[in-house]
């Protein structure tokens, strides 16, 4: 640019900027910290290579008050506890060893948020199973019905006692509002991307993601459903290992644009957007994030017949 043109754009900017019929920018979210003195609660927390410590990392760091890890396998969760505080000792970190579809169990904790802090700002409903790997024609009812017990009801059970949590106020809370996040997959998006109650439990996700947020209309708490595609954690191990055995581990993902599979914690990144007050018009959506799996049909370039 030459140095007439620089002037020249230099000085409209001052005009502008002088002009007090130039509107300023409607800002919705603070500057600073992204999740700053919200309480937080997360599902399917226990797994080393899940989403939802990946998630735990991220709200942590980014200046959550507290934040509870929650799973109905304890191993790891008391590590967890101790790397959090390791690495953000401001932040409260909260183990709770259930059955994310236990009702009980689910008022019980999100009760402890509000008479600890008196407010709940983020459930992360992210605990699920995958059931078993096997055509529909050999699943038995009690199997089917138990992944959506766990994969489907736990998102109920978090939706019910999670939403009138979140509508609450207190001294450190002013108003009404809340973010509800559901784990669902690109398999309830899509057939062909997991096994019958697999896809049916998480199609039931996205269902009472978009159901819970119409019904919730005007209560400032959101809810919206996170939609991976392959992503390595410990729910997929089994599949990473394998392809590493065999050499293949190359070929991991390559249906997708990206030709990877995914990382938790980029799925967890996006469980911080949709928990913070960056995503303030995002609402009843399910959000596939998958390398762009979803965006079309699985093609060969070349090999149409």
């Amino acid at each position: 640019m030459s140095e007439t043109a620089k002037r020249r754009v230099q000085a409209i900017g001052n005009q502008l900027a002088g002009s007090s019929s130039i509107p300023t920018i409607v800002k919705v979210a603070p500057a600073g910290p992204r999740v700053a003195g919200k309480v937080i609660i997360i599902t399917g927390a226990n797994s080393i290579l899940g989403i939802g410590r990946a998630a735990a990392h991220q709200f942590a760091e980014h200046g959550a008050k507290a934040v509870y890890l929650c799973d109905y396998d304890g191993t790891h969760l008391e590590a967890h506890k101790r790397e959090i505080n390791a690495l953000w000792p401001q932040v409260d970190v909260h183990t709770r060893q259930f059955d994310a579809a236990d009702e009980k169990a689910v008022k019980e904790m999100v009760d402890d948020a509000v008479k600890r802090y008196g407010r709940l700002d983020v459930f992360f409903a992210n605990a699920g199973v995958v059931g078993p790997h096997a055509l529909f024609g050999d699943i038995d009812a009690a199997d089917f019905m138990d992944v959506l017990r766990v994969n489907s009801l736990s998102v109920f059970l978090a939706a019910k006692h999670a939403a009138p949590a979140m509508q609450l106020t207190s001294p450190s809370k002013s108003h009404p509002s809340g973010s509800i996040i559901a784990t669902a997959s690109v398999a309830g998006l899509r057939s062909n991307a997991g096994s019958t109650p697999y896809s049916a439990s998480k199609a039931a996700v996205i269902s009472m993601v978009q159901t819970t947020a119409y019904q919730l209309a005007g209560s400032g708490v959101r809810v919206n459903a996170l939609c991976p595609g392959l992503i390595e954690t410990g729910m997929t191990a089994a599949v990473f290992d394998a392809a590493r055995a065999r050499g293949t581990q190359g070929k991991i993902g390559q249906l997708n644009p990206l030709k990877r599979a995914g990382h938790a914690d980029e799925i967890a990144r996006v469980a911080l957007f949709l928990g913070s007050e960056e995503s303030s018009y995002v609402n009843g959506q399910a959000w596939a994030v998958d390398g762009g799996l979803s965006a079309g049909h699985p093609y060969v370039q070349g090999r149409l017949g």
